[in-house]
């Protein structure tokens, strides 16, 4: 398995502030991987250091074998990037962006046939500021294919989409893996990066807190499963007693949370539903919620999620 970019003790300060705190990791050739956490916790820091775009004040990056710092240049022209802050001008259109970022480079992709694999052909005289936010994020993917890079930075790709969109981006971001790319993303949606992720780093406050496979990571927590109901009137006070194994509840009015672990003969939601007939206790909306990667940030962290 080759090794695309290798990270050893990597530190970035502002002022007083510890963007990203000595942190060491290596991406595989041909996998997604991404760096998760929440806003604030070094994502964006890491990545513009991976891409050149800021210096490190201590540490050792290899990006295709070459220094961002010192060989800047040449890996510009071997690797695709989408920035957090992307922009265009406004009235400039999506063949114009193409084919004017097409004449940065010495070899490029042909950018017509991009239009139409992005599902862009219909937008190619639209004005930028026309776009929807979901053909701005396919126009950013297209400018950064346009290289024909090895590697293919995404930041917050799907930031402020709405969810049809950010699941056609998701798709994009798959078919681009399978142009044998490997794709580097940060983001903050738990969700986004198990579905597509094959390795994550889970970041907070500048430091790796988790790093594996999303199955391995869910695997490795051992996390409760979740059912959840709502309940007609009140439950008795003995019914969690009555439940097997190690459990707890928590109620928010008629809502009823049950937790419990997952390694279990008789599957939970078999046994609250029977409990719950036995007792003849009304209940609807009852459902179960597997373990994930928010599960796995909140038992390592402490906390939710901060948007």
């Amino acid at each position: 398995m080759n090794t695309i970019i290798q990270v050893e003790g990597l530190r970035k300060i502002y002022g007083e502030t510890i963007a990203v705190d000595n942190i060491s990791f290596e991406v595989h050739e041909g996998e997604i991987f991404g760096m998760v956490g929440p806003n604030g916790a070094g994502k964006t820091t890491t990545i513009e250091c991976l891409e050149g775009l800021r210096k490190p004040d201590q540490g050792m990056i290899r990006v295709l074998g070459l220094d961002p710092q010192q060989d800047g240049h040449a890996l510009k022209e071997c690797t695709g990037m989408q920035l957090q802050e992307s922009n265009l001008p406004a009235r400039m259109r999506v063949w114009e962006a193409l084919d004017l970022y097409a004449s940065f480079y010495p070899k490029t992709a042909n950018w017509k046939k991009l239009l139409v694999q992005l599902g862009l052909e219909e937008k190619r005289n639209t004005p930028f500021s026309k776009l929807s936010g979901g053909q701005k994020q396919r126009l950013f993917i297209a400018l950064a294919l346009l290289p024909e890079p090895q590697l293919v930075f995404l930041d917050e790709l799907t930031t402020g989409l709405d969810p049809q969109a950010r699941h056609t981006i998701w798709d994009l971001v798959r078919d681009v893996r399978a142009r044998g790319k490997t794709v580097v993303l940060t983001t903050h949606f738990m969700e986004e990066a198990e579905r597509l992720c094959d390795r994550i780093v889970i970041l907070d406050h500048g430091n790796i807190v988790a790093l594996d496979t999303p199955e391995a990571l869910v695997r490795k927590l051992g996390v409760e499963e979740r059912i959840v109901f709502t309940v007609e009137g009140t439950l008795p006070p003995d019914f969690e007693k009555a439940i097997s194994g190690e459990t707890w509840l928590e109620i928010q009015g008629d809502r009823v949370t049950i937790h419990g672990k997952n390694s279990r003969k008789v599957p939970l939601v078999s046994e609250v539903v029977n409990l719950l007939s036995v007792k003849g206790i009304r209940f609807h909306d009852l459902r179960t919620e597997q373990p994930n990667l928010e599960d796995v940030f909140l038992s390592l962290t402490g906390r939710e999620m901060r948007e």
